[in-house]
């Protein structure tokens, strides 16, 4: 399959990144958003603005969503104006949101009904790795399809991987964000007693940044929090949607995840302090407050 015409719905913090670039490998790009500026920086390079996922997917060879919650990626998908009612035979559709294994076999069963093909693709690396096309791919669906796509793969990401089939992209994100979970409530507290202690954050990371206890967080959202920049490369209120949806998933498999409860709890706080829109280092403010920082 030659693939000429992307398709692109989700055009946020990541999304934009991503398509673009993919226009600059050369793929025409037809986009939509619910909130059509958001989009106009493609369409300023050349992408043309859809009214309605069903407009993207019948102009594309291959169809990217990476959208909020798994009810948007319901609508998008499913809906009467989604993408697998209006696609071409052939057309391989790419859900890169982050959403439930069972929704990902779901529309993958659909799209083979409709003569389509589907691949579950979530995403690791936040907006640097959409900026720096350094994204981790974790992709679910059959090994031919996943062949057929990963030229793009390439143009987004560093690190692709077949995970195994419809739901296994999704399962490993789960793993991926309980990973992340526990570290950040490790950076969030070892900032906390740094500062408490009158120590400076930056010369902190500095030195345990390098060592046993280094990671991508305390790097990258540790200076941030440094900063006081709480601006979102993944927001709070998607976090808490990804736990959440771990959490269910564990609760099915039988499996006792104590850590993630607690730190699924911690950023449930940090939303009832009206923090849902920052990035997910706004756990630290959040923290601030309990401990009287701020």
């Amino acid at each position: 399959m030659e693939v000429k015409t992307i398709g692109w719905i989700g055009t946020g913090v990541m999304g934009k990144s991503m398509c673009g670039h993919l226009m600059k490998a050369g793929y025409a790009a037809c986009v939509y958003n619910r909130t059509p500026d958001k989009a106009k920086d493609l369409v300023d390079a050349g992408a043309v603005l859809c009214a309605s996922p069903a407009e993207v997917a019948a102009k594309s060879d291959v169809v990217f969503t990476i959208v909020g919650f798994p009810t948007d990626v319901e609508e998008v998908y499913l809906g009467e104006q989604g993408i697998l009612r209006h696609a071409r035979k052939g057309t391989i559709v790419v859900d890169m949101t982050t959403s439930k294994p069972a929704l990902a076999q779901t529309i993958a069963a659909e799209a083979a009904a409709r003569g389509l093909k589907a691949l579950d693709a979530p995403v690791s690396g936040g907006d640097l790795g959409a900026r720096n096309a350094a994204l981790a791919i974790m992709v679910g669906g059959e090994q031919s399809v996943y062949d057929t796509v990963l030229p793009l793969f390439n143009a987004m990401g560093k690190n692709i991987q077949l995970m195994g089939p419809a739901g296994a992209g999704q399962h490993t994100k789960m793993c991926n964000q309980i990973l992340i979970a526990g570290t950040m409530i490790g950076v969030v507290e070892s900032l906390l007693y740094a500062v408490r202690a009158g120590m400076d954050p930056d010369a902190v990371i500095d030195v345990i940044g390098s060592g046993a206890a280094s990671s991508w967080s305390i790097n990258n959202l540790g200076r941030r929090i440094a900063k006081g920049d709480y601006d979102p490369g993944f927001y709070i209120k998607h976090f808490i949607k990804d736990m959440g949806i771990a959490l269910d998933e564990a609760k099915a498999m039988q499996l006792a995840l104590p850590g993630l409860a607690l730190v699924h709890q911690l950023y449930v706080a940090a939303q009832a302090q009206g923090l849902e829109n920052m990035g997910t280092q706004g756990l630290y403010r959040a923290c601030m407050t309990v401990n009287g920082m701020q």
